[in-house]
């Protein structure tokens, strides 16, 4: 079972996600299990303060070390595992996070996410604390969680026996480096619109070649970059 551990400033924000669809009902066949821990809980500050100005000046306040760095110890001592797992911190500065991504990280048994807010981090959590940094896009979000949950369901839906098919996931959308193919289902004919001739035709050769094609065609539209 894969363990995942969220280290946040806003805890509430992940019920609603974590136990709801797809990932609650990994949770609850056991394929994973989801931890959330406030930093403040690891405070030395008598009145929770996590935060201080930075050194040199400049606007905004910077997470300070010592709560994230207690938070992932005492995570690391909770998991009592000898393997050592991925600590991830989500910023802007980070790598691109990429459905390749997704899948290596599949394959780890322990993930901790770091969510960051105020101006950022002292660099010492990079540093000495962090093994990957991740962006969800170029743009700027007020904390890592959303960008934290939204890994976190990329990652679950491939573990095995996640998915009702695991093939649903081998052939989504930048898994074998282009966009999925259209889908359609019932009615045939939904005002006027209709299904192409191909897909009810019960070839399956036909039908598996249409869908390379089509999956061809809207990479190249949307998203050129994947090809070139």
């Amino acid at each position: 079972m894969m363990r995942m551990d969220f280290l946040t400033l806003f805890p509430e924000m992940f019920p609603g996600v974590l136990q709801s669809s797809i990932l609650n009902k990994a949770a609850e066949k056991e394929s994973v299990q989801f931890n959330v821990h406030n930093i403040r809980d690891f405070s030395v500050n008598k009145h929770g303060k996590v935060d201080d100005y930075p050194y040199g000046g400049g606007a905004g306040m910077v997470l300070t070390p010592q709560p994230v760095f207690d938070a992932v110890e005492h995570v690391k001592g909770a998991a009592n595992v000898v393997y050592a797992p991925r600590v991830i911190l989500l910023c802007p500065q980070g790598k691109p996070y990429k459905q390749a991504d997704a899948e290596k990280l599949a394959s780890e048994k322990h993930l901790i996410f770091i969510c960051g807010h105020y101006e950022g981090y002292d660099e010492r959590i990079r540093e000495h604390l962090v093994t990957d940094e991740y962006s969800i896009g170029d743009f700027v979000l007020t904390g890592g969680e959303l960008g934290a949950m939204v890994m976190a369901d990329s990652i679950t839906r491939l573990l095995p026996g996640v998915l009702g098919n695991d093939e649903s996931a081998e052939k989504d959308s930048f898994s074998q480096g282009l966009l999925e193919h259209p889908h359609y289902t019932r009615p045939a004919d939904f005002r006027g619109y209709q299904v192409p001739d191909v897909l009810l035709s019960g070839h399956h050769e036909n039908i598996e070649k249409w869908r390379k094609e089509q999956a061809v065609k809207r990479t190249r539209e949307r998203r050129p970059d994947l090809i070139d």
